[in-house]
């Protein structure tokens, strides 16, 4: 009977702790739907190191569609050296988790266009909100296919 007692605050006070799940506001998911669909690609298109500079973090990683990994470092440095120029883009999200601990889960289709060949790749995306900014710390890419 003790222990009853002694357990029955106990349960009391664990389900009154807060918890605070992380809320996505209306401003993270227009930032977010802006940063994968226009500003990512606009870094890569207009090699742009200081806007994918913004848009890594420092522990980014991506793993390619040959299996290959690289580091933000290694992303930069491609970009100096690698213009992408396709007529058109565009990225469709089809997925957008926002996690308790302010992480995202960021993943869906890109679809590039090159004279009259169509580029297409499944992307996934791991963001995480730190110090009131979303950074990058992993993508993958995958399934990249050209149709005509």
């Amino acid at each position: 009977m003790k222990t009853i007692f002694l357990f029955l605050p106990l349960v009391f006070l664990l389900s009154c702790r807060s918890s605070s799940p992380f809320q996505a506001s209306k401003s993270d998911i227009r930032f977010l739907h802006t940063l994968k669909e226009y500003e990512w690609p606009k870094a890569y298109r207009e090699q742009d190191t200081l806007l994918l500079d913004r848009i890594l973090g420092e522990d980014f990683q991506l793993v390619d569609a040959n299996g290959l990994w690289t580091t933000k470092q290694d992303e930069i440095s491609w970009i100096k050296s690698h213009a992408i120029t396709p007529d058109s883009f565009y990225y469709e999200i089809k997925r957008l988790d926002f996690l308790e601990n302010g992480t995202v889960i960021l993943a869906g289709t890109g679809h590039s266009f090159q004279d009259s060949v169509e580029t297409v790749y499944q992307s996934s995306n791991v963001l995480i909100k730190r110090d009131g900014v979303w950074k990058a710390v992993l993508s993958h890419v995958s399934g990249v296919t050209d149709q005509e």
